[in-house]
């Protein structure tokens, strides 16, 4: 069978440029420079940056982790280095498609399971709260919601869907 498979996707690729090896850095194969690319660089420093901070204790705590949210370690475990390799992906613009989507699954599981723990999209404000009724783990600190995963989701798609820009690795290897 893989004789069969290798010489249809070679096909597919010449026949349907838009299924070429660029699919790999996004859904559009072009790679914006000016104003455009160096937004396009903050919003992927930015986001790769946070996801370093977020997958580095993860992968260094993963059981604490995987116990805190009830999770199997083993998906923890691809999660937090899904973050951890994913964001230095996204700083460099190297294979950003590729890199966003399993960042994205991570965090899509993080709402899901917000959701299922009947958590709020919105959560009050903290200094809203009475000093009794909430202390974050070192005390006051910001009542869970799901609000900051659907927006690392709206960044990340973002991301697939626009690219890296011009000033990344990306750029650099299949850009024309």
């Amino acid at each position: 069978m893989i004789y069969q498979f290798v010489p249809g996707v070679a096909l597919a690729v010449v026949n349907y440029p838009f299924l070429g090896f660029h699919l790999v850095s996004s859904l559009l194969h072009t790679y914006p420079g000016g104003l455009a690319g160096l937004i396009l660089l903050l919003l992927r420093v930015s986001v790769g940056g946070l996801f370093l901070i977020h997958g580095y204790p993860k992968v260094l705590h993963l059981r604490r982790w995987a116990d805190s949210i009830n999770t199997p370690v083993f998906l923890c475990f691809i999660s937090a280095w899904t973050m951890l390799g994913g964001g230095l992906c996204l700083i460099l613009g190297f294979l950003t498609l590729l890199a966003t989507l399993p960042i994205l699954a991570s965090m899509l599981f993080a709402i899901l399971l917000h959701l299922m723990q009947g958590k709020p999209f919105v959560a009050t404000d903290p200094y809203l709260i009475p000093e009794d009724q909430y202390k974050g783990p070192l005390g006051k600190a910001e009542p869970p919601s799901w609000e900051k995963a659907f927006m690392y989701c709206v960044m990340l798609i973002a991301i697939a869907v626009l690219g890296p820009g011009a000033y990344s690795i990306d750029a650099a290897i299949f850009g024309r």
